[in-house]
């Protein structure tokens, strides 16, 4: 009786096997280009290496495109400014409001600074930094002195591009008159 169960294992498992390559081949013949295995490089090709996946850019690096020495980077997209030093070492990075008018990317100088004034949307504000204007609006960095961040209000024109009051200590201490910023995309 063990002879006779041996080979009903036997047949059973060459019948699954055999059912098995069958669905396979069918799988193979009917499936989609975009799934089909690649077709062998022509004669004297050489097959590509497989790609490695690119390590991600970390959020926080100074843009690649922001010019070099020391200068404040303003990132437009990012609503991030960067507190550069001669080296390219990023001394601080920090999250702003921009104003509702933006200067141009391109490089700007810092040309006049104030301690402690009323902003054009009312507001009072410390650690006054411009380094651009835009048609009649003065742009620069800013820090409200209630620490308050708005966004600002979009049918007004102010240039006031906000910070934390911290930020806003470490970017007076850094731009004087006459530092370089970068305004990038």
């Amino acid at each position: 009786m063990a002879r006779g169960s041996s080979g009903i294992v036997a047949g059973l498992t060459a019948a699954a096997l055999a059912a098995v390559c069958f669905l396979a081949y069918q799988a193979s013949a009917n499936a989609p280009d975009s799934v089909a295995a690649p077709s062998a490089p022509a004669s004297g090709a050489t097959a590509a290496p497989p790609q490695k996946p690119k390590p991600s850019k970390d959020p926080l690096a100074v843009p690649e495109d922001s010019d070099t020495g020391a200068r404040v980077v303003y990132g437009l997209k990012d609503r991030r400014v960067w507190i550069v030093d001669d080296t390219e070492k990023a001394l601080r990075t920090f999250t702003v409001v921009p104003s509702s008018v933006s200067p141009l990317p391109g490089v700007y100088q810092v040309t006049s600074r104030s301690g402690s004034i009323k902003g054009s949307d009312g507001v009072l504000i410390e650690h006054v930094v411009r380094f651009a204007n835009v048609g009649d609006v003065s742009v620069g960095f800013s820090a409200a002195q209630d620490g308050s961040m708005p966004t600002p209000d979009p049918t007004m024109k102010t240039g006031g591009v906000r910070m934390k009051r911290a930020d806003g200590n470490a970017l007076w201490t850094f731009a004087t008159v006459g530092v370089k910023v970068v305004v990038v995309p």
